[in-house]
């Protein structure tokens, strides 16, 4: 396993964010996590990656111990995240909001070495003719695609996806779900937090629920849409 939490917990002051979530992520797997609003989703990914500490278990990367590792080190170990809300540099450029990841995982470098880098991942993720653009004159699929190739600056193993198509149209959720699948043919193991479930069908080869803190199923998607306890907690009955 490239990723693994084990009896992984969270508490706020009395009460349990997150109690015993255990976890795996293979390398080069498509996992995605998923849950009703307020289901620990959030926690759980901010525990992986050293957002928030975590109450009690353990999580590793790759074999090594990273319970107690800032999110700064684990981002440098190849564990990377974009986030639900994007937040790039609005003062710079599309390509120095990707210069600036890439210079802190590299510990500095040229600067014609960095911009030649930045363009490289910008047309992975389809943003090269914008590279001078300023993020504000972005659309909201630019910006998804602008937030991912922050995260890919950081030349990860993993990657967690959090919410990437969310306010998304139709084509502009298969215009993502396409990139992160070519991301993943590229080696890089997704974990993707989703609401939209035809997304998680199309993309998942596991996917992992949480429900008020607690994970109750873990499975292939036909097998997890079959369980018992997903169907009460997203149709009540």
């Amino acid at each position: 396993m490239i990723v693994e939490a084990v009896g992984v917990t969270r508490r706020f002051g009395g009460f349990t964010a997150l109690q015993d979530v255990d976890f795996r992520l293979g390398p080069g797997e498509r996992v995605a996590l998923i849950g009703p609003n307020g289901s620990g989703k959030s926690t759980f990914v901010n525990c992986l990656t050293g957002v928030l500490p975590a109450s009690a278990g353990t999580v590793r990367f790759d074999g090594t111990d990273v319970t107690g590792m800032p999110a700064w080190r684990r981002a440098r170990l190849g564990l990377s995240r974009s986030f639900q809300i994007p937040r790039p540099f609005r003062g710079m450029t599309v390509r120095e909001n990707i210069e600036i990841p890439l210079s802190f995982i590299a510990g500095g470098g040229d600067r014609a070495a960095l911009s030649q880098a930045a363009d490289a991942i910008l047309a992975e993720v389809g943003l090269g003719r914008l590279a001078g653009a300023r993020p504000r004159t972005l659309s909201q699929v630019e910006l998804r695609r602008l937030e991912l190739g922050r995260a890919l600056a950081a030349r990860p193993r993993v990657l967690i996806a959090d919410e990437a198509m969310a306010g998304l149209s139709d084509s502009e959720v298969d215009e993502i779900l396409d990139l992160l699948l070519r991301l993943n043919g590229e080696g890089i193991a997704i974990l993707l937090i989703e609401h939209i479930m035809r997304a998680v069908m199309r993309f998942s080869q596991r996917i992992v629920v949480l429900v008020a803190g607690h994970k109750i199923a873990d499975g292939t998607p036909d097998e997890v849409m079959a369980h018992p306890e997903v169907v009460r907690a997203y149709l009540g009955t």
